[in-house]
């Protein structure tokens, strides 16, 4: 199966020329670059978090193989979702799907196979192109997670990500995809955005997961976060890293209704 983009032409350019010219005054080749076990990375319209994508794609090693954790913002019948096989296209080209990983991840029963949950969603497609203007071949799994997961069933999904990954014996980065605030003030935004970027910072999924829900925070990705967490504190991280925080705000200058964006690395 070949999965057609559902954004280009509205996210980012649908012209490839257009698309990497963008993202070329999106990233920092200068940056110093970390290996890193995961990253996370914003999924709204380029113009409005590109340069927070562009920033933390920019700042860490880019290995051959990824696995992708995003928000299911339209289609949730279950928790847990992957594609197991075929390409997904951007206007840059097209990227496989790491099948060797996804029937690890499908093996204990916990994550489901489900094309439909792809289709149309772009918090995973959006990351894509970024990471094509470093690398030309690469493989992935995309994984798409429902808004009902339980905290108990994100640690068991991070925890398995973990193991797989241990299993599998490759170099692969977690990344994780989530805005921060929507819609609130740039002020409320900043207050309560920093309150959940302070848990990823102490590599505290319990943290996060507790405050987004006490402070009605609405981070969109935050359960696909929570088990990146998981995943990478099992697999022995040491620290994470804020690389760029924006929002909209910023870009258009109406900072009295505004979404977030925060880029991190965790190593």
């Amino acid at each position: 199966m070949s999965r057609k983009p559902s954004v280009a032409g509205y996210f980012y350019p649908q012209n490839p020329v257009a698309l990497r010219k963008m993202i070329g005054e999106m990233v920092d080749l200068e940056m110093e670059k970390e290996k890193a076990l995961g990253v996370i990375s914003p999924h709204a319209g380029y113009q409005y978090s590109g340069h927070v994508a562009g920033s933390i794609f920019s700042s860490v090693e880019l290995p051959d193989k990824f696995i992708l954790l995003g928000p299911s913002h339209r289609y949730a019948e279950k928790d847990f979702s992957i594609m197991r096989i075929g390409t997904w296209e951007t206007p840059l080209g097209d990227i496989p799907i790491l099948t060797q990983l996804a029937d690890l991840l499908l093996q204990k029963g916990l994550v489901k196979e489900d094309d439909s949950c792809h289709k149309s969603e772009h918090s995973l497609e959006v990351q894509i192109p970024f990471i094509q203007y470093f690398k030309t071949k690469f493989s992935f799994v995309p994984l798409c997670i429902g808004p009902h997961a339980s905290f108990d069933n994100l640690v068991e999904l991070g925890n398995l990500i973990a193991k797989c990954i241990q299993e599998s014996g490759d170099e692969i980065l977690i990344v994780a995809s989530t805005d921060m605030s929507h819609y609130v003030s740039q002020d409320e935004a900043k207050e309560k955005d920093f309150k959940a970027i302070d848990m990823i910072l102490k590599l505290d999924p319990q943290g996060l997961h507790d405050i987004v829900v006490s402070e009605n925070i609405s981070m969109c990705g935050y359960q696909p976060t929570v088990s990146a967490l998981v995943a990478a504190n099992h697999l022995g991280a040491k620290k994470s890293e804020l690389v760029k925080y924006q929002t909209s705000g910023d870009v258009t200058g109406d900072t009295a209704e505004v979404v977030g964006y925060a880029g991190l690395r965790i190593l």
